[in-house]
């Protein structure tokens, strides 16, 4: 009787210590991993510009620096951007170049040395198509020649480029008097080949598959002074043409209103 109870004891010790070893020898579970989320870009404010915007962009950074060098340029260049951009301006390059007693008297008729064409080029490629700006011009929309004095209290100078001093207009508060403009990682250039017909900044009309009839153009007619008409009614053909290939135009995206854009806070002064 004493044998079997201390068989019966070792018997439950044996299946304990084998328990207690197959519990340490659980192979744990793989930890989770988090699923990988894509992460949603905003949206980018579409400009439309033609070879004609390019042209105007080189010649306010032609005759607006002096015919400085590429720092020069791009400064300049920049205050046309943030203008563009601003929504208190002109819907266009040339537009904002062409504005009244804003930029150099004839810049838009004055002859641009060809030796100055490869760093203006240079620099206007950079600003269209790769979203370069000055950095320490920031949100200036203004400047004057560098020297000059003014008696207003509310030009906040931000540096000095191309022989002019670049300055933002702020209040007594250090806020900015004028709209800000979009930083250039929200601004998308799209280029319209040839002379866009279509006024930038606003809806673009969708081409359709069924061809419209339009009346024969004016010869003596101008954009300006003849509005397109569409008199021929519009019919349906049993068989609708394939249309042309051609090149897509980007519908521009909606600019900010003016009385809707938020005006920045203080913005440190680098020089100047």
């Amino acid at each position: 009787m004493r044998a079997e109870n201390s068989f019966r004891k070792s018997l439950i010790g044996i299946l304990f210590v084998g328990l207690a070893a197959a519990g340490c020898t659980t192979t744990p579970k793989p930890a989770t991993t988090p699923a990988k989320t894509k992460q949603a870009q905003a949206a980018k404010v579409t400009f439309n510009y033609t070879a004609k915007d390019r042209d105007c962009l080189k010649r306010a950074m032609y005759f607006e620096s002096q015919h400085s060098d590429e720092d020069g340029y791009l400064a300049v260049g920049t205050v046309v951007m943030n203008r563009l951009t601003s929504g208190a301006y002109p819907p266009s390059i040339c537009g904002v170049v062409a504005q009244e007693k804003q930029f150099a008297p004839g810049v838009m008729t004055r002859e641009v040395k060809p030796q100055a064409e490869p760093e203006l080029a240079t620099a206007a490629d950079a600003i269209l198509l790769k979203g370069a700006r000055h950095p320490a011009v920031k949100d200036a929309m203004f400047f004057h020649t560098d020297g000059l004095k003014f008696p207003y209290d509310n030009m906040h100078y931000v540096t000095v480029a191309g022989g002019n001093a670049f300055y933002e207009k702020r209040d007594s508060n250090g806020m900015l008097e004028t709209p800000s403009p979009l930083p250039s990682y929200e601004v998308a250039m799209n280029y319209v080949p040839g002379e866009s017909m279509l006024p930038p900044q606003f809806e673009a009309l969708i081409p359709s598959a069924v061809p419209v009839p339009l009346p024969a153009p004016d010869p003596m007619a101008t954009a300006s002074t003849a509005p397109m008409q569409i008199t021929a009614p519009v019919t349906q053909p049993e068989t609708a043409p394939s249309p042309e290939p051609a090149m897509r135009i980007a519908i521009p995206t909606p600019r900010p209103a003016y009385d809707s854009v938020m005006l920045r806070g203080e913005i440190p002064v680098n020089g100047g």
